[in-house]
């Protein structure tokens, strides 16, 4: 049974170091779902409050999907509670999903992907932002006083997300590794993005997160071809007043594709 650490995560998001990767991971989705359109757009997992992604869509509705037990930061737009591994949504229905470091948290992500991979309309988009099992924070097990988020015990990497979303069929078209800074809640180099640029360019297996966007492809189905239809043959009958003709009809063959 998963522990839920909403209270505990919402506390550190408030701390520097949380409010400064907060920030950092806005301007990422703000422009990612810049260029994302769509009727529907799906958060699973809450990571800060309720607005705090949902804000950037361009769709036209925008639901998020939050753990049961999960207190609910006060906003004007609530969650809905369910299972993130049991979505009650119907198959083929959302354009963007988003999961904020929801996978990190859950030991069930291929049953989550899984479900992403259903609900999600072909060429629809889902974006992954997660935290690196190395780097700089890789560390912060040895390191006393380290402000890595509590109860983030599932951490993927990066090169298995990939291949899990390969297996699904998804193209990856954007990857960025981002978040060069200690987690230490001590740390004072909060409003400065020249160590940003510095890590991304010079050091980015540092990195304390990652950022993944894929497109569900569009599956291309080729339709075999119906059976030609045989000529009718004409066999010639007896001889007498009449010729009897008998025409043998083929039933033509109807095959269908497989997805």
């Amino acid at each position: 049974m998963q522990v839920d650490h909403s209270k505990i995560i919402q506390d550190w998001l408030e701390t520097k170091l949380g409010a400064a990767l907060l920030q950092q991971e806005c301007r990422i989705v703000e422009e990612i779902l810049d260029g994302a359109f769509g009727e529907q757009f799906l958060q699973l997992g809450l990571w800060g409050d309720n607005r705090t992604f949902a804000r950037f869509t361009r769709t036209q509705h925008c639901s998020i999907i939050s753990k049961p037990s999960t207190i609910q930061p006060y906003s004007s737009k609530p969650c809905v509670i369910g299972h993130l591994h049991q979505l009650p949504i119907e198959s083929d229905s959302i354009d963007v999903i988003l999961l904020p470091h929801s996978l990190d948290y859950s030991d069930r992500p291929h049953a989550i992907l899984r479900e992403v991979d259903r609900v999600l309309r072909r060429d629809g988009r889902v974006i992954i932002l997660g935290f690196k099992l190395g780097g700089l924070w890789g560390l912060r097990r040895l390191i006393p006083g380290a402000g890595i988020p509590p109860g983030a015990n599932y951490l993927i990497s990066e090169r298995r997300m990939k291949d899990w979303l390969q297996l699904l069929d998804m193209r990856i078209d954007r990857s960025l590794r981002y978040f060069f800074r200690l987690p230490l809640l001590i740390n004072k180099a909060y409003g400065k993005n020249k160590w940003e640029l510095r890590g991304q360019t010079w050091w980015p297996e540092l990195s304390a997160c990652y950022m993944l966007s894929a497109q569900k492809r569009v599956s291309t189905l080729t339709h075999v071809r119906s059976l030609w239809r045989r000529k009718p043959q004409v066999v010639a009958g007896l001889a007498g007043s009449q010729t009897r003709v008998s025409r043998i009809h083929f039933q033509e063959s109807k095959i269908d594709p497989v997805n």
